[in-house]
C-alpha cells in the first residue's frame, strides 16, 4: 500500500465514486462523501457553465456543515472531474472555479496537461489521472500527476481492455503513490480485491448509477438492476472513445447491439453532441451482476462496508500455511 498525501490519507473507506457523465451531481456528491466515500461528479456535468460555480459552492458549503456538526466523525473529501481533451472548450473555466473552491480532488481524464496539475497543487489539491495502460500512466506521473485511476477491462463508460491483474502489477513495478483501480467492481468483497492487488482504492461507478441520489432516470436505474455483464457492449461510436454501454439503450436507439459501426477518433466531441448521446445510450460496466435493488448511497455504502467486513474475516479465518 501506497504513503497517501492529505486528503487521501484520511478517508474512512477506500472507495472512490467515479465521476458519471450526466448522472453525478451535487446530490449525490454529497450522500457519496458523507457516507464516507470520496463522492465525484464531471465539471461538465454542469450546464450552463455557469452552474459549475453554483455546485460548487453547495458541496463546499454542505460538507463544511456536515463536518461542524459531526467533528467525530468528518466527511470524505470530494473530487472534481476534467476532460482534459482539445474539443472541452470550458477546461480553464471550469478549473479556475475549482482553484476559487479549493476543489481536494482533481479527476483528470483523456489527455494530462502540466498546468492544469500545478493549478490544483497551487492550493494543496491532489490530482488522480485515469489511464488505460501503463505507457499512458508513465506519461500521467511524468506531467505531474500525483495518483493515477487504472481503468481495466470491465468498468463503465470509456473503459481499457487490460486486465486489472496485469494493470495493476505493471504499474506497481515502478510507481509506490496513490493507486486506485476502475473495473466491474461493485461489491464490498471486489474493494478487498482490488486492494489485494495492489490498488490503495476501488473505484466504483455503475452501482451508484442504482441509487436514489443519481440523476438518472428511473429506466436507467431499474436497467442497471435488471441486467448483467451479458448486457454490456463495448463501442468507440458514440464519443469516439471506447467505453461500455447497456444494450438495452442502444436498442431503444434503433442500433444493433451486435453491429454497431466505427467511429472516427479524430471526432471525439464531449460536448452538446456527447450530452445527447450519453442521456439515451447508457453507460455502464460488467460488475452490475451485483446490484440487486435501487437504494440510498447511504445504504449502498454500508452494504459495502459489510462485505468488505465478511470477506476480510472470510480470509483471515483460513489457514494458508
Amino acid at each position: 500500500m501506497s504513503t497517501l498525501p492529505a486528503p487521501l490519507d484520511r478517508l474512512p473507506f477506500p472507495v472512490i465514486g467515479s465521476p458519471l457523465f450526466i448522472v453525478s451531481n451535487p446530490k449525490l456528491v454529497i450522500a457519496q462523501c458523507i457516507a464516507g466515500v470520496v463522492g465525484s461528479m464531471p465539471a461538465l456535468n454542469a450546464r450552463p457553465a455557469e452552474q459549475l460555480d453554483d455546485w460548487l459552492k453547495e458541496i463546499t458549503e454542505a460538507l463544511a456543515a456536515y463536518n461542524t456538526a459531526h467533528p467525530d466523525k468528518p466527511a470524505a473529501p470530494f473530487a472534481i472531474n476534467q476532460i482534459v481533451h482539445k474539443s472541452n472548450d470550458r477546461l480553464e473555466h471550469d478549473m479556475a472555479l475549482c482553484v476559487k473552491y479549493k476543489v481536494p480532488i482533481i479527476i483528470t481524464s483523456l489527455g494530462a496537461r502540466e498546468e492544469i496539475n500545478a493549478a490544483a497543487h497551487s492550493y494543496g489539491g491532489v490530482v488522480l489521472h485515469d489511464i488505460i495502460n501503463n505507457q499512458h500512466a508513465h506519461k500521467a506521473i511524468d506531467k505531474g500527476a500525483d495518483g493515477l485511476i487504472a481503468v481495466a477491462a470491465g468498468a463503465g463508460g470509456h473503459a481499457g481492455v487490460k486486465s486489472p491483474f496485469a494493470l495493476v502489477q505493471e504499474i506497481r513495478q515502478w510507481f509506490d503513490g496513490p493507486l486506485a483501480l476502475s473495473g466491474s467492481i461493485a461489491s464490498g468483497a471486489a474493494v478487498l480485491a482490488a486492494q489485494a492487488m495492489g490498488a490503495d482504492f476501488a473505484y466504483i461507478g455503475s452501482a451508484f448509477i442504482a441509487t436514489e441520489e443519481a440523476r438518472a432516470s428511473q429506466d436507467y436505474k431499474q436497467a442497471i438492476v435488471d441486467n448483467n455483464s451479458d448486457a454490456i457492449v463495448y463501442s468507440n461510436l458514440f464519443t469516439g472513445v471506447h467505453g461500455n454501454y447497456l444494450a438495452p439503450s442502444i436498442r431503444a436507439a434503433g442500433l444493433d447491439p451486435a453491429n454497431l459501426p466505427e467511429s472516427d477518433p479524430s471526432k471525439m466531441d464531449f460536448g452538446g453532441a456527447a450530452t445527447k448521446a450519453w442521456k439515451d445510450i447508457w453507460g455502464c460496466g460488467q460488475g452490475i451482476g451485483a446490484v440487486d435493488k435501487i437504494q440510498p448511497t447511504a445504504d449502498f455504502v454500508a452494504q459495502l462496508k459489510r462485505e468488505y467486513a465478511a470477506a476480510r474475516a472470510g480470509l483471515l479465518a483460513r489457514n494458508y500455511d
